[in-house]
Order: structure tokens, then C-alpha cells, then sequence
């Protein structure tokens, strides 16, 4: 499904969004609301270009409209591999995205992300996974890193990894193993817009993805993790 026909299935009374060099920027409204739209289109790659437009968006929702919802709609091949982007900090530009989806979330925005088609590595990471909750359609493709990239980054056999990837998510990619794993709170089926409303009704700013990690059989152990520093830390106090 391309960005256009995502926006009129979300937005069936209609909407004020723009697709721009692959970004998607404007507003709509939900259940009689403002909402703020922001993402990428075309599978772009994350250059400082793209990651300060995004950047400069939230900032301006935050700015001109208080606590008005924001919706990241997300299609990337990830950061962008070029020498220009490295040379002038593009994980600089990056983080500056995360801190500003932060800040609006610090500032009363719901903060709803949907992968819609691919969502890579560093371009996910800064954008859908920074939101209170992110959704994925069916046909998504979701994943941090190949296999072959993560078999050289190991060195553990490519065969052995895909074997594992058969019992286990955090090998695996696609959207039904990001589930497990808490990463994606859930997969949108059928009315686009219905689900959407029910997913700003849902959001609250609370991190649950460890927690649904273990629930879902996808992560048995960070929630353990987590409780285990934090009994340490408040006996530390």
C-alpha cells in the first residue's frame, strides 16, 4: 500500500497531507480531533535532510498545537549510507528526532507510529519505536538487521542464524515476531481508521514492550532484567 492510499483509509473525511521528496507532512482529524501526520514514503533512506524535516515538524506541533495527537507514519530502508550524511553527524540528527518525539510526548502529545511498509534498522529505531505505541500492517517489513548483515557483525553462520530464527522472534524479522517481542503493540487489520482512534484512546506514554515481550513468549528475560535492577536500585536508596 503506498502513502496515499494509507491516508485515505485513515482519513476517509478527508485530510490536509502532503508527500513531499518522500515526506509526509500535515494534518488530519480522528474522531473529530487534530492530528498531526509526519513520516516517509517510497522506502527513503534517512539522510540529515529527511531526519531534520521530521524533526522540525514535531517541533512545530508542539509549538502551534498543544498537546494535539501525532501519527508517525513510517516506510524507510533505513539510515542513509553515504559519506556526505557521515561526515556531518547523521546520528546526530537522528537523536535530535528521538528527543524531539520526546519532548512532545513530555509535553501531553499522544504519540502514535504505524509501519505501513519497510521499517529498517536506524530509521525505525528513531521514529516508530520512539512512540508511545507502534502499529504495523499485515504486509509490513520490519527488521533492525538482515541476517547476512548479522552473521558478519557475529560471525555466527548465517544457516545457524535462520535456523534460530525459526524458534526465535529476536532473530526473525517481520511484524508478527516484533509482536512477540512487545516491539509492535499490535497488527491492523480491516478498518484503518477505527483502529487508529482506538489506538489514541489506548496511548498513555507508558513503555509496556518488555512487559508484552513476556507476555507474548517473545522476550522471556529483559522484564526480568528490569525488575531485578530495579528491586537492586530502590534497595540501593
Amino acid at each position: 500500500m503506498d502513502s496515499m492510499q494509507l491516508l485515505a483509509q485513515l482519513f476517509p473525511q478527508g485530510h490536509e497531507v502532503t508527500v513531499v521528496d518522500d515526506f509526509i507532512s500535515g494534518t488530519a482529524t480522528i474522531a473529530g480531533q487534530g492530528i498531526s501526520v509526519i513520516g516517509t514514503s517510497g522506502h527513503t533512506p534517512i539522510g540529515v535532510e529527511i531526519a531534520l524535516a521530521q524533526a522540525r515538524a514535531v517541533l512545530a506541533t508542539v509549538r502551534d498545537h498543544p498537546q494535539r495527537a501525532i501519527l508517525l507514519l513510517v516506510d524507510t530502508q533505513g539510515q542513509r549510507l553515504r559519506h556526505r550524511d557521515e561526515m556531518l553527524g547523521i546520528n546526530s540528527y537522528m537523536a535530535h528526532l528521538g528527543k524531539c518525539i520526546e519532548l512532545a510526548r513530555q509535553s501531553g502529545h499522544k504519540i502514535i507510529a504505524l509501519v505501513y511498509d519497510q521499517a529498517l534498522s536506524g530509521g525505525f529505531i528513531t521514529s516508530g519505536m520512539m512512540a508511545d505505541a507502534c502499529y504495523a500492517l499485515p504486509e509490513a517489513t520490519i527488521r533492525v538487521m538482515g541476517l547476512p548483515a548479522m552473521a558478519r557483525i557475529t560471525k555466527v553462520p548465517e544457516e545457524k542464524l535462520a535456523a534460530l530464527a525459526l524458534h526465535n522472534p529476536v532473530f526473525a524479522p517481520g511484524p508478527k515476531n516484533y509482536e512477540r517481542m512487545g516491539g509492535i503493540q499490535a497488527i491492523w487489520q480491516g478498518d484503518l481508521a477505527q483502529r487508529l482512534h482506538e489506538a489514541l484512546l489506548q496511548a498513555d506514554g507508558s513503555d509496556r514492550r518488555s512487559e508484552l515481550g513476556q507476555q507474548r513468549g517473545g522476550r522471556r528475560k529483559a522484564q526480568q532484567v528490569i525488575d531485578a535492577v530495579l528491586l537492586q536500585a530502590s534497595h540501593a536508596g
